[in-house]
């Protein structure tokens, strides 16, 4: 299901988030850390492509990464730079007054259509481009199914597990550049309403009662 090129990449964005989650923890906590971090991908992963799969598109995952760094033409780098790949470690020590807070926003997805897509759809190759609203249904897709984890990770007792897919899906919800509250809200506003509020509420549980 992973090609070559996402298997690194989830790899290291899983280590990272894992070790910037339980920072000065201790191994312990990092390794159950980075395993229900991995999890959480994985399952996030999993849903996109199967989603992806009946769409008759291929989904990838890649690091998030940002071109511009301010308001004018001139000011990007170079070559997109791999935020994902620091992001969390950055924001542990940067709102470490917040409890280290971490910002489990490594990694973002890509989309593109089977050549067989626009034969079987439409007949004529030139329409197989992804509508924003395939897209952002591909994208709610990961949030759905960490959310429906979270409750099975809490009925079975693994609480860590459940709060952590609950920040998952809370922080991939925001509706900002690549990551996937943006591909929803552009795509459907409100199935992003909708996965906004139950998210909300499981922040509510995953805060003061999990």
């Amino acid at each position: 299901m992973l090609n070559k090129k996402e298997i690194p990449v989830i790899l290291i964005a899983v280590i990272v988030m894992g070790i910037a989650i339980s920072l000065l923890a201790g191994w312990a906590a990092i390794l159950y850390s980075t395993l229900a971090v991995l999890a959480i991908v994985l399952i996030n992963t999993s849903a996109k492509k199967l989603v992806g799969y009946y769409l008759e598109t291929e989904v990838e995952v890649r690091f998030w990464e940002i071109y511009q760094y301010g308001f004018k033409a001139n000011r990007h780098f170079k070559k997109p730079f791999p935020i994902g790949a620091i992001l969390p470690l950055v924001s542990k020590i940067a709102l470490f007054p917040l409890k280290g807070f971490v910002l489990m926003t490594s990694l973002v997805f890509e989309v593109s259509p089977k050549s067989h897509r626009a034969a079987k759809r439409h007949g004529l190759y030139s329409f197989s481009e992804m509508t924003e609203y395939h897209i952002g249904i591909i994208a709610a897709s990961g949030i759905i199914a960490n959310l429906f984890f979270a409750v099975i990770g809490y009925l079975i007792g693994f609480t860590e597990f459940s709060r952590l897919s609950i920040y998952y899906a809370f922080l991939n919800m925001i509706p900002f550049s690549e990551l996937d509250g943006n591909k929803i809200f552009f795509g459907n506003i409100i199935i992003w309403s909708f996965l906004a509020s139950i998210v909300l509420i499981g922040m509510f549980f995953a805060i003061f009662v999990i």
